[in-house]
């Protein structure tokens, strides 16, 4: 099955199959053993499960290879034979049901991955690289990965996954707490966002309640979706009945929960944890009556930090100042330490832009005398532990871009692409890899163009280049290039132009707060002066200094005045904060834990 095949088969919905593991202990399966090893030892019961749900009417089947990565068959000693197990049981389902599509199915090693746990990201990768060549080699005909708990080790089996040749479909569903989030506490919005940009053909939940919870998770997911969503709930939520786990939906109630669940958006339905045959036919009897799935023509975009929360961007969305202090330009203290390898300033730089207010915070390694990459990664590690906030990566790099990306643990925003044929040739198809949201930045091999009509001029080159690698103009930031007035008097207005452009086509733009004022007396007052006439005119993004109150002072009055404060709740809650020893709150924000602690003693 190719991926296009995939879509068109997802426009009229896909049924899936329903619970291996039970149905096995029902056929006999003993607790303690592997499942996949048992699997491949009693091909006749495991065909027979197989075909029971191809018979009730399962479009796709997943090849029962939940836990056949190397890190969990090692538990059982036989990660040598990680591919033969995988080709052999994707072979199995095949042979049990010809002309019904075979998936392979990936799932969580049982560790976590870095930065956040002791599993090597590249290690990661390689684990899933691994097992889905084993899957196509058996010949799979496209990739779920299900079950998953953490967003990087969901991305990293993606990753891994893409990185076999082929134009198979790969599917993603995680597992949500009761909470709403998962075990590491990414949001649902915050991974779906991240897994389309990476390159999901579909996105959804599996196990996580029953249909009702599952119904109410992909309501949430529906405004977002640009792939067709996924719900394979289980049979209601589990209870204990005499010693035993009892799953209290059977196949009519579950059936009935299809309504609910089409309302809500899903496009692929099948069944988790206590799910038989039996269901899965009351649901495909259900879904009959049903027309095409809900697709949403204009998603909402944004980013995903490390930590899994999601931030809107977009031009009618909240200002965004992206906190510039993490670079190494003008920053002697900071490049003293860079050259020693430490990162005790990131740091401290990525709590005090927290602390201030930052939307984002703008990652740059850029300097002469050091490893770039390797000090990217480095920095990236301290500052996934000391912000939850989204991360701007910047690099002219290719390799300090790749590395970068492919580690980040979220949907990052990347700064920049510019028109130099270099950068469209070497970057653009990185950040596309992995689904980065552009900056991209009006800049030709000739050099800057001086006004705003010409500046439009390669935005719009800018914009059918990346629309190439599937980006849309709502999916990217167009940068004004703003430059010093004390150079060019009309320089403030060419940047003006871009962003009154930006605005009507409903285009993300950004600017470098500080260049404009780069050279003249009073800068704070002609770099706030400026921000409100280009907020003014559209502008919805800054990468500026938090700790100045009055830039962020400037973007919440900007945002109220405009509408985009719901009843000023953003405004009132920063003014209403009393000052303190005559500093603002913004000012106040900003201080150390351990200054305030000192102070108060």
């Amino acid at each position: 099955m190719t991926r296009a095949e995939f879509k068109r088969l997802a426009a009229r919905k896909i049924l899936l199959d329903g619970a291996f593991g039970t149905e096995a202990a029902k056929a006999g399966m003993p607790e303690g053993v592997c499942p996949e090893k048992w699997a491949l030892e009693n091909p006749g019961k495991t065909a027979e499960i197989l075909r029971s749900y191809a018979q009730a009417g399962s479009d796709i089947l997943y090849a029962p290879t939940f836990g056949a990565n190397s890190v969990k068959l090692g538990e059982y000693h036989l990660a040598e034979r990680t591919a033969e197990i995988n080709a052999s049981l994707v072979k199995l389902a095949k042979a049990a049901a010809p002309g019904v599509f075979v998936f392979g199915d990936l799932s969580s090693t049982g560790r976590f991955v870095a930065p956040f746990g002791d599993l090597d990201c590249e290690d990661a990768v390689a684990i899933y690289r691994e097992q889905t060549r084993a899957l196509l080699s058996g010949g799979a005909d496209g990739i779920v990965i299900e079950t998953m708990m953490d967003l990087q080790e969901a991305r990293a089996a993606l990753i891994g996954a893409r990185e076999n040749p082929g134009d198979f479909p790969v599917v993603v569903t995680m597992t949500f707490e009761t909470s709403g989030k998962t075990l590491t506490g990414c949001d649902p919005v915050a991974s779906l966002v991240a897994l389309q940009a990476l390159g999901a053909d579909a996105f959804g939940c599996n196990c996580s309640g029953g249909p009702v919870e599952m119904a109410e998770l992909l309501a949430t997911l529906k405004p977002f979706a640009a792939i067709p969503l996924v719900a394979k709930p289980n049979a209601g939520i589990p209870r204990l009945q005499n010693g035993e786990t009892v799953f209290p939906l059977g196949p009519v109630p579950f059936a009935e929960c299809a309504q609910r669940l089409f309302d809500a958006g899903a496009a692929l339905f099948g069944g988790c944890c206590g799910t038989t045959p039996e269901h899965i036919a009351a649901l495909k009897n259900a879904l009959e009556k049903f027309g095409a799935p809900f697709r949403n023509p204009a998603p909402v975009q944004g980013v995903v930090s490390g930590c899994g929360a999601f931030r809107v961007l977009a031009s009618d969305a909240p200002f965004a100042v992206i906190g510039e202090r993490i670079n190494p330009t003008g920053k002697k203290a900071l490049q003293a330490e860079l050259r020693e390898g430490r990162t005790d300033l990131v740091f401290d730089f990525a709590l005090q832009q927290t602390r201030a207010g930052a939307a984002l915070l703008d990652v740059n390694m850029g300097m002469a005398g050091i490893d770039e990459k390797a000090m990217m990664l480095t920095a990236l590690k301290r500052i996934l532990k000391a912000s939850p906030l989204p991360l701007s990566i910047d690099s002219t790099d290719p390799e300090t871009v790749e590395a970068a990306l492919r580690f980040y643990p979220g949907r990052a925003l990347f700064n920049s692409i510019s028109a130099e044929k270099s950068r469209l040739e070497k970057i653009l198809p990185v950040a596309a890899k992995y689904g980065a949201m552009p900056i991209l930045l009006p800049l030709t091999d000739e050099g800057i163009p001086a006004g705003g009509a010409e500046r439009i001029a390669v935005a719009e080159t800018l914009l059918a280049e990346a629309a190439q690698y599937g980006y849309s103009e709502k999916d990217v930031a167009v940068d004004a290039l703003v430059m010093t007035i004390s150079s060019d008097e009309k320089a403030a207005q060419a940047a003006l132009d871009v962003i009154s452009w930006a605005k009507r086509r409903k285009i993300n733009s950004v600017c470098g707060l500080s260049n404009v004022s780069f050279g003249m007396p009073a800068r704070q007052t002609v770099n706030r002066t400026f921000l409100g006439m280009a907020a003014g005119c559209g502008l919805n993004m800054a990468i500026a200094n938090p700790l100045f109150p009055d830039i962020m002072e400037t973007a919440l009055a900007a945002d109220a005045l405009a509408g985009k404060d719901a009843r000023q709740k953003n405004f009132i809650a920063h003014f209403a904060a009393p000052e303190t020893n005559g500093k603002p709150a913004a000012a106040e924000a900003a201080i150390s834990p351990e200054k305030k602690v000192y102070r108060a003693v």
